[in-house]
């Protein structure tokens, strides 16, 4: 058997095997700080390979840089050795759900996450701190002092002389940004490696990073990835106390995995009250539309008459040099007449006795296509006995999404949407569900996930609920968010929420049953609930991975933290393994033993010690794709001297790895 490594995903590594097989005279060894051998790019030579020319150091050209982008650069290529422990009393629907609630710094959960989630996740949306020194969500005054900012930038030489002064340029110097940008690119560089091909991610962000956050994006994302910067009217109003401009406005901006895989975007209806389905029509809700041209049409081939016969009969001794067809539609005898006076004027009649509705209009389509129509079911008469048209929202193909939304969201409306919940002002500024909603309905199908690793107060996972409900979706949510602090004099730490992640778990609940009500029995089914998962450090020792660092009497210790339990292992083993968080997890007693089985026996863990032979050969028989157990769980060395052999008998496909 082989241990697992118990740790993310290493990129730098990864990138380097990249390049040996596409240059393999780049690569040689080098010791590296542990003593070690270890690959390494030799980077003049794999500059000879790459161009005949050199860029020399002075040599202008475009770039984007600031103060310690290189170590943000580095920052996201790290490995960790952190892991997610589940926490049940504060999930809903632990075992069932297929939603996730991380609590942790983001950076490290979505390090964490790289593996097991990687090409997965559809869309990301994300509200990220604004560099105002005014938001709730993370400590976003990332200016630095004058004095930390001089040494950072080197902008005195050796003897103390002043290179150049910061304070001219104001802001555009880089002393308020640098710490901004050093906290958002690591984060996006790692979360672009989990969308999928046809993914997307939105960005909110206002004006004081607006631009830095698009050059960051053209860089990790590619401009020819750039999608959008939509542009919307967060709120309304003069600005009485404002000295210069009221600032009315926020953007998203949108990058794509791939452009060129994207799919087109259309919104059926940007009112959902559009299309309905009174009449219980199989083919789903419908809008209804008229079927005539307007009276300045005058297009002989759109003037003709419309006879609808009431009766289940069809009409005798019709004149067939006057009928095109007829058709029956629910009962009604739908006859076409040729008209061949273009003079007379529009008029429509209804002959009780004949039980004929008579139209002259000048109708929306010619006559072939009105038969079409028909012969479709898409016609209906009103309680006029007026013909419609009915235009399903299935096949609707919408209207492309706008760049500029003027009144169609505001943060009003999120605003009352916690209220509604809450019954107080739970958050400031909260993003309204009706654009999240929007941005999710655009991009995503029924099954896809959709992260937000900067979830504050969950808006996102409130809208993938409500759309599931919708239209009937099994979308899957992750939200990421830091236990911050609440404002001790907020209305928040006053009702008892302590941190963000409580408001946000809180709001899943409340607004899951709301979302469920409302939809009455076809919401019964939704997945509403979520697993908590929390950032901690490894469940391994540090003897676990860097054994030659210990005496060989330490070797021997335990290599799992005493205060870890078995689910804790578990879903360590899943990340290492790369399963998805939300898989379907059983845990029964097989031989007097505790095992996990996950996914229908894809995973199969026992953590337990004294763990003995016919235990072992029960598991085996299971026949697991991986099965997992600790180093020192087995009971005697026979256990040990014979693992292998039973495996080869019972399942020789199993891969056996252990901790």
């Amino acid at each position: 058997m082989e241990f697992l490594k118990m740790k993310s995903f290493n990129v730098i590594d990864n990138n380097i095997r990249k390049i040996a097989q596409l240059f393999p005279n780049c690569v040689t060894e080098r010791k590296g700080k542990s003593g070690k051998l270890e690959l390494a790019i030799d980077f003049e030579k794999l500059r000879i390979e790459l161009s005949d020319e050199i860029i020399i150091d002075g040599e202008e050209r475009y770039q984007f840089i600031w103060p310690d982008k290189c170590e943000a650069v580095r920052l996201a290529n790290l490995p960790t050795t952190m892991t997610l422990r589940p926490c049940r009393k504060e999930s809903l629907n632990f075992d069932d759900t297929q939603n996730l609630y991380i609590e942790g710094d983001n950076l490290d959960v979505l390090k964490v996450l790289r593996e097991t989630y990687l090409g997965k996740v559809k869309m990301i949306y994300i509200d990220p701190p604004y560099n105002t020194g005014n938001d709730f969500v993370y400590n976003d005054d990332f200016t630095e002092s004058y004095l930390e900012f001089a040494e950072s930038c080197k902008i005195f030489d050796e003897d103390g002389k002043l290179q150049f002064d910061p304070k001219v340029n104001g802001e555009s110097n880089g002393r308020f940004h640098t710490d901004w940008l050093n906290m958002i690119y690591p984060r996006l560089k790692v979360a672009r490696d989990l969308l999928s091909e046809e993914g997307v991610i939105f960005i909110s962000i206002d004006d004081n990073e607006v631009e830095n956050l698009s050059k960051v994006c053209d860089e990790i994302f590619g401009e020819q990835n750039f999608v959008a910067n939509f542009v919307w009217k967060k709120k309304t109003g003069a600005g009485a106390n404002i000295s210069h401009v009221f600032n009315e406005h926020e953007y998203i901006i949108c990058f794509a995995k791939s452009k060129s895989s994207l799919e087109n975007w259309r919104i059926i209806s940007e009112n959902e009250g559009d299309f309905r389905n009174p009449d219980n029509d199989p083919n789903g809700p419908w809008q209804s539309c008229a079927l005539t041209a307007p009276s300045k049409n005058r297009n002989p081939n759109q003037l003709y008459k419309i006879e609808i016969h009431f009766n289940k009969n069809i009409i005798d001794n019709l004149d067939d040099s006057d009928v095109f067809d007829h058709f029956i539609y629910n009962g009604h005898t739908i006859i076409l007449r040729h008209l061949f006076n273009d003079s007379i004027i529009d008029n429509s009649e209804f002959d009780p006795i004949k039980n004929i509705a008579c139209f002259i209009k000048r109708w929306a389509y010619a006559k072939q296509n009105i038969k079409e129509l028909f012969l479709q079911n898409k016609v209906y008469i009103n309680g006029k006995n007026v013909p419609r048209y009915k235009k399903y929202a299935k096949d609707n193909e919408g209207k492309a999404l706008r760049s500029i939304y003027y009144n169609d969201f505001s943060t009003q409306q999120g605003t009352e949407s916690l209220r509604d919940l809450f019954s107080i002002n739970i958050v400031e500024y909260p993003k309204p569900i009706e654009l999240i909603l929007f941005l999710i309905k655009a991009c995503t199908n029924s099954k896809d996930i959709c992260l937000d690793f900067f979830s504050g107060s969950a808006t996102t996972a409130h809208a993938v609920m409500k759309l599931n409900a919708e239209d009937g979706g099994n979308r899957k949510f992750i939200m990421v968010q830091l236990p911050e602090m609440t404002d001790e004099k907020s209305e928040a730490y006053k009702a008892g929420y302590k941190n963000i992640c409580e408001i946000g778990k809180e709001r899943i609940r409340r607004a899951g049953k709301k979302v469920k009500e409302e939809a009455g029995l076809q919401g019964q089914n939704l997945d509403t609930g979520f697993r908590v998962l929390k950032l901690d450090s490894s469940n391994m020792e540090d003897v676990y991975y860097t054994p030659q660092e210990f005496s060989m009497g330490s070797l021997f210790n335990e290599n799992v933290k005493a205060d870890r339990s078995s689910e804790d292992l578990l879903f360590q083993v899943m990340l290492d393994l790369g399963i998805e968080l939300s898989a379907k997890i059983e845990s029964k007693q097989i031989s007097g033993k505790q095992v996990h089985i996950v996914d229908e026996g894809y995973l199969v863990t026992c953590f337990d010690r004294d763990v003995n032979e016919s235990t072992i050969i029960e598991i085996a028989k299971q026949q697991p794709v991986y099965f997992v157990m600790r180093d020192a769980s087995a009971a005697n060395d026979n256990v040990i001297d014979n693992f292998e052999q039973i495996f080869r008998h019972y399942s020789p496909d199993t891969s056996c790895r252990i901790i």
